[in-house]
């Protein structure tokens, strides 16, 4: 890591690897999705991990943004399910969610211009898809200390399932696994 970087936190890392999950088993699926302004016409370069990490070190957010674009990833993915989550269309999706969670959530915040930079789009593709991901909410963007807790804990049992340590042990085996199969569903959640 150079100097000035910034370390990745865990939570940001999990949210990435389930974000590159939830893609990889939606283009598995090869299910038919209509068209949407979150959808590119071919596969972005940069891998979701790697715009995730970019955008972690560029956009400045708090890590509780991830958490709460994560929950904004999933209800819209249950409300719109005609809208793909693959890897046409994740990157566009979560930066996106990134930008709401970054205003609803953080005091201080950069514009949308800043945000469509770092995420490699036009302003004004930006400002669209934010609308859309509006509308397709139904404007519902408030998360309660329970569902954050919730998601926190569903994305704590993965980083024990992804990097297990003896400093790990907050569910037992049984309650980590019920866990896991929540995270599956909140991940491709509406999606098939």
């Amino acid at each position: 890591m150079a100097a000035g970087e910034q370390e990745v936190p865990k939570v940001v890392a999990v949210v990435a690897s389930l974000l590159e999950r939830a893609a990889e088993a939606s283009d598995y699926a090869a299910v038919d999705r209509r068209d949407s302004p979150f959808r590119g016409r071919s596969r972005p370069c940069i891998s979701i991990r790697g715009y995730v990490d970019r955008i972690f070190r560029y956009a400045g957010c708090s890590p509780s943004c991830y958490v709460v674009a994560y929950v904004y990833l999933h209800r819209f993915s249950s409300r719109q399910q005609s809208v793909a989550v693959d890897s046409f269309s994740i990157h566009r999706l979560f930066l996106t969610c990134l930008l709401l969670a970054v205003k609803f959530v953080d005091d201080l915040y950069y514009n949308n211009a800043y945000y469509a930079k770092v995420g490699g789009i036009s302003t004004a593709e930006m400002n669209v898809l934010e609308l859309d991901f509006l509308f397709g909410l139904g404007f519902d963007l408030n998360v309660t200390l329970s569902m954050f807790d919730d998601y926190c804990r569903i994305l704590q049992s993965q980083m024990c399932v992804e990097s297990p340590s003896s400093t790990c042990g907050v569910f037992d085996e049984e309650e980590e696994q019920s866990k896991l199969g929540e995270e599956q569903q909140l991940v491709v959640g509406g999606q098939g």
